[in-house]
């Protein structure tokens, strides 16, 4: 397999297959970088190439076998895959210590057993400690990989004793060239722009990203609906205002994601204002945030980003979640018109 398959970070592809030709693999590796950008997807490929059968290179996957195919659907039984029951929730101490007992056990099939952390960041601190424990007593026969957002999430004597790969976004042209070849995107209605520039920007260089706004529709139709609401917020006057925020505060949780995606435009906004030569995310809606630009100045761009950052980091400390909207959207100018 080419790049074992995977698009973008060939440098972290080439360190990792040469320390296989080399004899020279570590006990335990950490991939970080933000959801959706690869980790997953790269550890998965380390670990068919270190228990694919067929190889007739060493660290080169055939990718096609039946080892190769149980483990990209996470079921070799060489494999384990451990996570928190949900992104956001708890990986729990109980987990990591069945681990520590299915690795006193020698490999059914491949030369190792790997045990694949996903989110560690989301670990119980008892969790994290009972790692340290299996990072320091591990067998010669097991491998250790972790998934994060970044090392600092993690204790620094488990970063210490792992092999870290930071993984950053891939280029937008890359990204975009990627999701054309893709029968999905190629046919999905471009509305004047095309669908896979579109994602591209939208994921940010992160194309697990990128296919999981793809395959949910949902995700879509809210952040339109979210972008159209700002135009209406700014050409509304108070009394409209405070019933947005109270139709908006009646379900917290989308109320979070609709902050985020503001979070974006307004983002935009302020690169746009402070004529920052980095593309923006939301290309779809270059031309208003452009007109929007020119209506501000830098200083009331950087305050609504940083009211906007402050809400959502105040909404997750269950703070008046309609007094908090309301106190957001009448901070906003009021601009009746951006076309």
């Amino acid at each position: 397999m080419t790049n074992w398959n995977l698009l973008g970070h060939e440098w972290a592809v080439e360190m990792l297959r040469r320390q296989i030709q080399r004899g020279t693999t570590s006990h335990a590796y950490l991939f970080t970088g933000p959801p959706g950008v690869g980790r997953r997807t790269l550890a998965l490929r380390f670990a068919q190439a270190l228990l694919c059968p067929e190889m007739t290179t060493p660290g080169e996957p055939c990718g096609v076998c039946r080892t190769c195919r149980q483990i990209e659907a996470g079921q070799y039984a060489d494999l384990s895959v451990v996570q928190a029951d949900r992104v956001g929730g708890v990986l729990k101490v109980e987990q990591v210590r069945a681990v520590r007992q299915s690795l006193a056990l020698k490999p059914f099939q491949g030369p190792y057993r790997i045990v694949l952390f996903l989110r560690f960041q989301e670990a119980h601190p008892s969790a994290a400690n009972a790692l340290l424990k299996t990072l320091e007593e591990s067998p010669a026969h097991a491998i250790l990989l972790l998934t994060a957002d970044s090392a600092e999430q993690l204790l620094p004597t488990i970063v210490s004793r792992c092999e870290v790969l930071r993984l950053r976004p891939l280029p937008l042209e890359q990204v975009e060239s990627w999701l054309q070849a893709r029968p999905e995107v190629a046919s999905a209605p471009d509305e004047g722009l095309p669908h896979s520039r579109l994602l591209a920007h939208l994921s940010g260089g992160r194309p697990g990203y990128a296919l999981r706004l793809l395959a949910d529709g949902t995700a879509l139709t809210l952040r339109r609906q979210s972008l159209d609401q700002v135009r209406e917020c700014l050409a509304a006057r108070r009394r409209q205002r405070f019933a947005q925020a109270e139709s908006l505060a009646r379900d917290r949780e989308t109320l979070r994601s609709v902050f985020l995606l503001w979070l974006t435009y307004w983002r935009d906004v302020l690169l746009r204002v402070s004529q920052a030569a980095v593309p923006i995310i939301n290309v779809d809606y270059a031309t208003e945030i452009e007109a929007l630009a020119a209506r501000l100045s830098l200083a009331e761009a950087r305050r609504i980003v940083e009211e906007l950052e402050m809400a959502i980091e105040r909404l997750e400390k269950n703070v008046n979640a309609r007094l908090l909207t309301e106190v957001l959207l009448l901070n906003w100018p009021f601009i009746p018109a951006l076309t």
